[in-house]
């Protein structure tokens, strides 16, 4: 276009319309007159921002995983500090060091599951909101605590949180019976619900009517949405009975508990849940099978000038051999 004042008076008059728009925009909010335009252009020009946002995306994301890597370091940082300090304030003496051992368990399976964890004291039983099962830690909001966390020990699961101040916070023991929890079966990964009875085994609720389930077999927490209340793969019992199925859509087993909530001390509450689910590996290794118990047999031969004499005889009993052996298809 030619400089020329007819062209002059066309850009005067351009930004003077532009600026007008701008005002009503603003003015508008909402209800604004040009949004309908808007929307036009988004529909118009959102494809090409997408490919362009596409194309950026993983130096933006590499970014934000860098930062949020270092943010994570130094709160895990952070948070092996605090457990440190609580490590010291219990002292050396023979009680304080049985709780310095409660405190190794705990952070043991919190590195074993990945969880971060902030350590605290049971300093009261009860709450004055009426739950049976309930228990005061040392912790509160002002230490990062917040409702509908996971709370574990050393032995595995101990509860949620429920009521959150300043300094304390009070825990949902998994014993009562307004505590239900998500589970679900080593190896097998059938699924279930875990109710709280009291001083009784935990109530267990399988999905599938139908799993084949024995005496021995282990739990763990199956994961809420966005990880609260309760976090994945916390050890929460052993199965110490099996009701029959008889043919029902659901079949009941009861579970005793790790966690010895009579005795309750050091407990951690997950602040930071795990990247990925950890399964069974924060599970306890299980006992090794027991080994065969030898045995020795005495027997007395008389000799040639009548005297008895005796030979012994060393045996290892293997019951897996004695079932072989009385088996006429194994050779």
């Amino acid at each position: 276009m030619r400089d020329t004042r007819e062209s002059r008076l066309l850009l005067v008059l351009l930004i003077a319309i532009a600026f007008a728009l701008i005002t009503v925009d603003i003015r508008g909010g909402e209800e604004s007159p040009v949004d309908g335009a808007r929307q036009a252009a988004a529909t118009v020009f959102g494809p090409v921002e997408n490919g362009v946002a596409t194309a950026v995306d993983p130096i933006g994301n590499a970014i934000g995983a860098v930062r949020d890597s270092g943010r994570r370091h130094d709160r895990i940082g952070e948070l092996e500090r605090e457990n440190a300090t609580l490590k010291a304030k219990l002292g050396s003496d023979d009680r304080n060091r049985s709780r310095v051992r409660e405190l190794d368990n705990m952070l043991k399976k919190a590195g074993a599951g990945q969880y971060g964890i902030k350590g605290a004291e049971v300093i009261a039983i009860g709450a004055a909101q009426g739950f049976s099962w309930t228990v005061t830690i040392d912790v509160g909001s002002n230490d990062g605590i917040q409702r509908d966390m996971t709370v574990l020990n050393g032995d595995g699961l101990v509860g949620r949180i429920t009521t959150v101040g300043p300094n304390t916070a009070t825990v949902l023991l998994a014993t009562d019976p307004d505590f239900t929890v998500g589970t679900r079966m080593e190896k097998t990964d059938e699924l279930g619900f875990a109710t709280g009875q009291g001083d009784r085994p935990l109530s267990v609720q399988l999905l599938n009517g139908k799993a084949k389930v024995k005496n021995g077999d282990r739990l763990v927490t199956f994961g809420s949405q966005a990880d609260k209340p309760f976090v994945p793969g916390v050890p929460v019992g052993e199965v110490v009975r099996v009701d029959p199925s008889g043919g029902d859509l659901t079949r009941n087993i009861y579970v005793r508990p790790y966690v010895g909530f009579t005795k309750l001390d050091i407990v951690g509450v997950v602040v930071m849940a795990p990247r990925s689910d950890p399964r069974d590996t924060v599970l306890p290794p299980k006992p090794a099978a027991p080994r065969p118990t030898p045995t020795v047999t005495v027997t007395v031969t008389p000799s040639a000038d009548g005297e008895g004499g005796e030979q012994i005889q060393g045996d290892a009993q293997d019951p897996a051999a004695d079932a072989n052996a009385s088996d006429p298809n194994v050779e």
